[in-house]
């Protein structure tokens, strides 16, 4: 399965040290996870919600996975009702922390909280498994200006 991220160009790339220092919808601070998406433009889309304006200086990665790994996947139905409010609620959090540290998988597959019916991967990198990765060199993506306005 191959996966992508956009993220800034300036920060190391593959290490979830961002959601670690900041926390995100799936994981509390102190928790890495790379936060990747099954398209590129719901990437864009994900970058988009969550910044006042334009990010500049932005690469694009692919991450392509074993096919042999499972990916456990969670639905609407599985997720609190308020799993995709504006504010992340601490229960999402929680979920995504618990699961990172419990080592059980690799990756989980979530609803977007921009696009349900599409999907976003939580990449945990200090599975035993990371390892098997492959990550593409980064490519440069710029935001078309019409997005923001």
């Amino acid at each position: 399965m191959i996966v992508y991220r956009i993220c800034s160009s300036k920060y190391p790339i593959n290490d979830g040290e961002g959601s670690r220092l900041y926390g995100g919808r799936w994981n509390h601070k102190g928790t890495p996870l790379l936060y990747c998406r099954s398209t590129i433009s719901l990437c864009a889309l994900e970058v988009l919600a969550n910044s006042s304006g334009l990010p500049a200086s932005m690469v694009v990665i692919a991450a392509e996975t074993p096919d042999n790994l499972v990916i456990p996947a969670y639905t609407e139905n599985d997720l609190p009702f308020d799993w995709n409010a504006p504010i992340p609620p601490s229960l999402t959090k929680e979920l995504g922390t618990i699961w990172a540290k419990s080592m059980s998988s690799l990756a989980i597959s979530v609803p977007s909280a921009v696009v349900p019916d599409e999907r976003n991967y939580l990449v945990n990198p200090r599975h035993p498994d990371f390892s098997k990765i492959k990550f593409s060199a980064p490519k440069p993506f710029v935001f078309d200006p019409r997005l923001k306005r």
